[in-house]
């Protein structure tokens, strides 16, 4: 008999995900679970649409569960078994003819948005309800996406001979110098939350030769903008052997690889400018464009920009070199000056270093270069940007210890994924985000 009844534990058994229902288990009785995104009531037939994680599947109700079933409110979360079946639905491969629905959990009838997306909440209101927010589906499918990317990335530089580590997020001194930290109470010493690994990561290439880490950092930045957060998450890279051009070979290869990935995936933006077949195909089988910062400067003055060579590239230049290279490009060999200190001079011209940014338009989503190991230099280099030996000096007595020329760089995991899910608030792209205003949920 039909039945409607509450949830007991040992009753917990799904079969299947709504996605791996097809046509080769049409006769076959099967048990799904998710919440009620609608029901839809014809008198003799209902209508559930179940959704889970994977998608929606349709269910077929009649006699006493349809009527039992009218009572359950939309969102509540619920199991049911029963026979796939035909479907005239042209949304559908197949839909399941109901004989039991077990509630595991009943949704308030007022909920504080709409999940489904049919009604529009400002991005706020959904923040504050996040985990309701995620039952929309286009919002799920960035994180599912983000999830794919990770495993990506991972895969990428484990082939490519990377170790991964964690490094520490209390440190007990700025990892390069700067002021934009979180500072805290320590017992009874001062600590920071970390801003960047930077430190630990070409301290690790000394015995580890290539590592990485994707983990969260924070930055006391009293910025509110589309594009920054206080607390984001980087992919940072450090090898030793290789000079600054071929890390951002393995960056391009590695973001070629990332576009790929979203394009094969089924959750994506379908509107995604860098999916579009042109856009994509210029982007998987041809190089970024490399352009050095000399060259920046003088493409700026001629489009009538006030700038100087020596002078950091703003927010408004990179928007006119942004409408020039709309999507990913390098500049390459930036002012010594411009750089932290523990970047590496060129050889033939020692005010200008190995460096490099990457940028989709006026989006900087990568930060690196060749790193200076000699330790003396090191040394010189801190003295210039008015930042002490004493500060370092752990830092700095490693690189007495046999330190093997290295680079590396920094990717801002959340920018990327803007780019990659064709989203243009970075807030979207990060389950809780944090700012200047936002500490909770």
């Amino acid at each position: 008999m039909a039945t409607t009844t509450p949830a007991k534990l040992g009753r917990i058994s799904r079969t299947h995900y709504a996605s791996q229902l097809t046509r080769e288990d049409i006769g076959f009785e099967v048990v799904v679970a998710g919440w009620i995104e609608d029901f839809r009531d014809i008198g003799k037939l209902g209508f559930i649409m179940l959704r889970d994680v994977t998608g929606l599947v349709q269910t077929v109700l009649k006699g006493e569960i349809l009527l039992k079933a009218r009572n359950i409110p939309r969102q509540s979360n619920v199991m049911i078994a029963g026979k796939v079946q035909e479907t005239k639905a042209k949304n559908f491969a197949v839909e399941l003819s109901v004989n039991e629905i077990t509630i595991l959990s009943e949704a308030s009838l007022t909920l504080p948005i709409d999940p489904t997306g049919r009604v529009e909440s400002n991005l706020d209101t959904r923040l504050d309800s996040r985990a309701l927010d995620l039952r929309n589906p286009k919002v799920l499918d960035i994180f599912v996406l983000r999830s794919g990317i990770l495993r990506i990335i991972r895969d990428f530089f484990s082939e490519n001979n990377f170790i991964e580590v964690n490094t520490p997020k209390i440190i007990g001194s700025a990892s390069e110098g700067g002021s934009n930290l979180f500072s805290f109470d320590y017992f009874r010493r001062k600590g920071y939350l970390a801003q960047s690994p930077q430190l630990y990561k070409e301290q690790l290439v000394l015995s580890l030769d290539r590592v990485f880490e994707i983990a969260p950092y924070f930055r006391a930045e009293n910025s509110h903008t589309l594009r920054h957060l206080n607390e984001f998450y980087s992919v940072d890279m450090e090898a030793a052997y290789l000079d600054y051009t071929a890390v951002m070979d393995l960056v391009e290869d590695l973001v070629k690889r990332l576009i790929v990935f979203t394009k094969e995936s089924k959750r994506v933006n379908v509107k995604n400018p860098i999916l579009e077949p042109k856009t994509f195909e210029d982007l998987t089988q041809k190089q970024f464009p490399r352009i050095r910062y000399e060259d920046c400067i003088n493409e700026l003055q001629n489009l009538g920009e006030e700038v100087e060579f020596g002078q950091d590239l703003s927010d408004a230049s990179l928007k006119k070199l942004g409408e020039k290279f709309s999507n990913f490009f390098f500049i390459v060999d930036w002012p010594l000056d411009l750089k932290p200190f523990y970047i590496h001079e060129k050889e033939d011209d020692p005010k200008m270093s190995k460096s490099f940014d990457l940028q989709f338009g006026y989006l900087e989503l990568v930060s690196g270069g060749t790193r200076q190991h000699d330790v003396t230099k090191l040394k010189s280099r801190l003295e210039l940007q008015g930042l002490s030996h004493e500060s370092f000096k752990d830092h700095l007595r490693v690189f007495e210890w046999g330190m093997p020329p290295h680079s590396g760089c920094g990717l801002g995991l959340d920018r990327l994924m803007m780019v990659l899910s064709g989203v243009n608030n970075i807030r979207e792209t990060v389950l809780y985000p944090r700012d200047t205003t936002r500490i909770s949920p």
